[in-house]
């Protein structure tokens, strides 16, 4: 999508669908009507009418970011996440497509300060059986030390899960939270950007005592890039 000043936008979030689009195995959302606009009707004035809908989620649902509260009980919620880390920060996209992601990806890149989106592709199966069965790119252990040592502003992934889900281990989730780092999970489109030139923004709402929420995530940069 082209914006101002000849800037291009591409949006890297999946749609919430009522009824489906949460992390599998926890509820999906549900959206109703709390004032419909015939209900609307018998408030205003003659030709004014609203709709207010009421949305029940959890956290993991869509696209979503990870803040340390979700892993540790002294980590930081959504409140307290530092926008510098979310808004508009340079990012670099890594391309793998190892069913467990090596340390060998990042090799050469700048990644301290960036927002680091590791490109698998495992977006396309999303809706289909095939993107929750275990089976999605996840980094290895070694990668998200390695990861979490230099220093990135935030790290996001097109697939289920930046872990492996085949045993209860977490340790991408406890090196990256650990370290302040916030996950984003679920993105889309990855493969319309760059691999670097790119500035990336994924910013949740400010929820207190809460570490995980949906998010607007998008790209954008110069047409000349």
């Amino acid at each position: 999508m082209a914006g101002r000043n000849g800037s291009r936008f591409v949006d890297l979030s999946h749609d919430i669908v009522p009824g489906s689009t949460a992390y599998p195995g926890l509820p999906q959302p549900s959206l109703t009507d709390y004032i419909s606009r015939e209900q609307s009707r018998e408030m205003y004035a003659e030709g004014t009418e609203f709709h207010t809908a009421q949305l029940c989620l959890v956290g993991q649902t869509g696209t979503y970011l990870d803040v340390p509260f979700h892993r540790y009980a002294d980590g930081y919620d959504l409140t307290r996440l530092d926008l510098n880390r979310v808004a508009n920060v340079p990012a670099v996209v890594i391309d793998t497509d190892a069913d467990e992601i090596p340390p060998s990806v990042f090799a050469g890149q700048t990644l301290t300060g960036r927002a680091v989106l590791l490109r698998t592709g495992w977006s396309r199966f999303w809706g289909m059986d095939a993107y929750q069965n275990g089976g999605h790119p996840h980094l290895s252990e070694e990668s998200a030390r390695v990861l979490a040592d230099a220093g990135p502003a935030v790290v996001g992934i097109d697939s289920l899960n930046i872990d492996g889900t085949h045993t209860g281990e977490r340790p991408a989730h406890t090196q990256l939270l650990g370290a302040g780092i916030p996950i984003v999970e679920h993105l889309t489109n990855l493969g319309q950007l760059p691999g670097t030139g790119a500035r990336f923004t994924a910013a949740p709402v400010k929820v207190v005592g809460c570490g995980t929420f949906p998010v607007r995530a998008f790209a954008t940069w110069s047409r000349w890039v």
